[in-house]
């Protein structure tokens, strides 16, 4: 069991992959041009393995509810099965008004999103925490709560869609931490708030 440290916190990050014009999801919801390559993928499995915790909407939990148990799990790339195993090992954290149960392990519906709780949740977590969806990770962005950002560019302009980060005037000071260049084309961009 992992044990946080005293005095020290850990951090609340929104990691997403979105197109080179900013969306995560076309104008139709879709996001197969997301789709992350061998290398990419062993990436985010390493940057994943440091998370405890995951806080998703109830649309993204949907989303990543495939994770649970995929089928023909044992004919996937070694990628693939790893990040299987690294998303059933965290908890997660649902935030839905209409939810009825969750439908994994390890995972609690929470009704509304409480940044009082989430700091709480910060202060006492072993490790650090992800927050999944860009209208979730808006409201943690406004509530101050998102240390880092992890942020994937595909090389692809879709040219509408949900926007990764909020567009509502927001003004936030960013320290570029690490970028990557991949071979198919993704830009890892890492990115530490400021005051």
């Amino acid at each position: 069991m992992l044990v946080p440290i005293m005095g020290l916190m850990a951090k609340l990050i929104y990691s997403a992959i979105a197109s080179l014009d900013g969306y995560i999801e076309d104008a139709d919801g879709r996001f197969d041009w997301a789709a992350p390559s061998a290398e990419v993928h062993a990436f985010v499995n390493e940057l994943e393995r440091a998370v405890s915790t995951y806080l998703y909407g109830r649309r993204m939990y949907e989303t990543m509810l495939f994770w649970e148990n995929p089928p023909e799990l044992a004919e996937q790339p070694p990628t693939v099965r790893e990040f299987a195993r690294i998303w059933q090992a965290a908890d997660k954290v649902v935030y839905s008004k209409t939810l009825q149960r969750a439908t994994s392990t390890r995972t609690r519906i929470a009704r509304d999103f409480d940044p009082h709780a989430v700091r709480e949740l910060k202060a006492t977590a072993a490790a650090d925490l992800t927050v999944g969806g860009a209208e979730l990770a808006a409201r943690a962005i406004a509530a101050g709560l998102v240390d880092e950002y992890q942020l994937f560019l595909a090389p692809v302009l879709v040219g509408g869609g949900k926007r990764a980060l909020p567009d509502d005037h927001l003004h936030l000071n960013l320290e570029l931490l690490e970028e990557r260049r991949f071979p198919d084309g993704t830009v890892y961009l890492h990115y530490r708030s400021v005051s």
